[in-house]
C-alpha cells in the first residue's frame, strides 16, 4: 500500500489548512487587522482544502475518493494563489483595483458563507493596505509561497499515483 493510501496524509493536509484558518482568525482578532473581500476568498479556498482532504481521508483506499480529493485540493490551491497574487499585486501598485476588490462579499446566493459566519468570512477591510509583514514579505505574498508548495506537493503526490497506476 502507497503512503498516498493512507490516512495521514490527508489528515496533515487537513491540519495544514485548519492552521492558516486559525492563523488568519489570530490575525484578525489577535492582532485587530481587517480582513479584506480578497483575504476573505482566499479563506474560503483555504476551506476548499480541507474538504479535499477530508474527501481523500474518508477512503483513502478508494482511488475515486482521492482523485475527487486531488481535484479539489487543485482548484482550491489554485484559487488561493490566483487571488493571492492579485491581491498582491494590488498592493504592490502593479494590478489597479476592480470590482473583485468590494467591500462586501459576493458569495453565491446557495453559499453565503459572509452571512453564515460573518465572525469569519466578513470583509471589513481595504485590499491596497498592507498591515503585516514578516521578513519584508506581506500576508498575501506569504500565501502565494504556501500555495506554491501546496500546489508542488500535490504535483508529487499525483506523480507518484500516476506512476503506481502504470506499474500496475
Amino acid at each position: 500500500m502507497l503512503v498516498i493510501q493512507k490516512r495521514l496524509p490527508w489528515l496533515l493536509l487537513a491540519v495544514s489548512a485548519l492552521i492558516l484558518e486559525a492563523a488568519a482568525l489570530y490575525f484578525q482578532y489577535g492582532l485587530d487587522l481587517d480582513p479584506c473581500v480578497l483575504c476573505i476568498y482566499q479563506r474560503a479556498a483555504v476551506m476548499g482544502i480541507f474538504v479535499s482532504a477530508l474527501i481523500g481521508m474518508s477512503a483513502p483506499t478508494s482511488s475515486i475518493a482521492r482523485w475527487i480529493g486531488y481535484i479539489g485540493w487543485g482548484v482550491a490551491a489554485g484559487w488561493c494563489l490566483y487571488l493571492a497574487l492579485e491581491l498582491s499585486g494590488l498592493q504592490l501598485g502593479i494590478v489597479q483595483p476592480s470590482l473583485s476588490c468590494d467591500v462586501n462579499a459576493k458569495f453565491p446566493a446557495w453559499f453565503k458563507l459572509d452571512r453564515w459566519l460573518p465572525a469569519v468570512f466578513q470583509p471589513t477591510g481595504f485590499c491596497g493596505d498592507i498591515q503585516w509583514q514578516f521578513l519584508g514579505l506581506s500576508m498575501p505574498l506569504w500565501m502565494v509561497v504556501i500555495m506554491v508548495l501546496q500546489l508542488i506537493v500535490l504535483g508529487v503526490v499525483v506523480f507518484i499515483e500516476l506512476r503506481a497506476m502504470l506499474n500496475r
